[in-house]
């Protein structure tokens, strides 16, 4: 199936959850594809490889949104808050607190969290997460939206984010999700945000 089916069939799928197309190594030309062919939310790992692509995709689709979801390093806030209208990755309070300082506006954020335990993955541990949201409500110019975890395909690790969420006590937060090979177990734990990359565009060149 090509790109504009891969769409339909993960919608037709997704139960209400949005569609995050992950572009990561993606070309434009396909990513343009996947825009008209409806997705609305854009998901890049890199600051770097993202700043070709953004702008010229905002200028074309300024009803995009693009959503940094991978892990940010604080030199790179302020390219980032330039691109992205969404940040994924917030996974430590000193991140949070430049985030905040450099934002001249506010900025939508998750919280990453490390749900499957394994060091090779970014995010906040769980059992730290609520603390972490309770410091950033009291930073200005961020609002958090929700939480996000990357990389753990089990019911387990799914149910443990959407405990956390429910922990935090905050109305309204979301659950970024679930991807290509999991997302039909993460909607059924209650994702509301599924971030999807070889399933439209296919396998992701190295």
């Amino acid at each position: 199936m090509g790109i504009r089916e891969n769409i339909e069939e993960i919608k037709a799928n997704s139960k209400g959850a949005l569609l995050l197309a992950v572009t990561k190594n993606v070309d434009l030309p396909q990513i343009i594809e996947a825009i008209e062919a409806g997705v609305t939310d854009i998901g890049e790992s890199y600051v770097q490889e993202a700043k070709s692509k953004i702008s010229i995709l905002k200028s074309k689709f300024p009803k995009v949104r693009f959503h940094l979801i991978g892990h940010l390093q604080t030199n790179k806030v302020k390219t980032a808050l330039e691109l992205f209208d969404v940040i994924q990755s917030v996974d430590s309070f000193h991140l949070a607190e430049e985030i905040s300082k450099r934002a001249t506006k506010p900025v939508e954020i998750f919280i990453e969290v490390n749900t499957s335990g394994e060091e090779s993955k970014f995010g906040i541990a769980p059992e730290k997460a609520v603390e972490l949201i309770g410091r950033i409500t009291g930073l200005p110019n961020l609002r958090i939206s929700g939480l996000m975890t990357i990389g753990n395909s089990t019911r387990e690790g799914f149910r443990l984010l959407r405990e956390l969420r429910d922990r935090a006590g905050i109305m309204g937060l979301k659950l970024s999700m679930g991807m290509s090979h999991d997302y039909a177990l993460a909607i059924e734990e209650g994702s509301d945000i599924i971030r999807i990359g070889e399933g439209i565009f296919g396998p992701r060149r190295i």
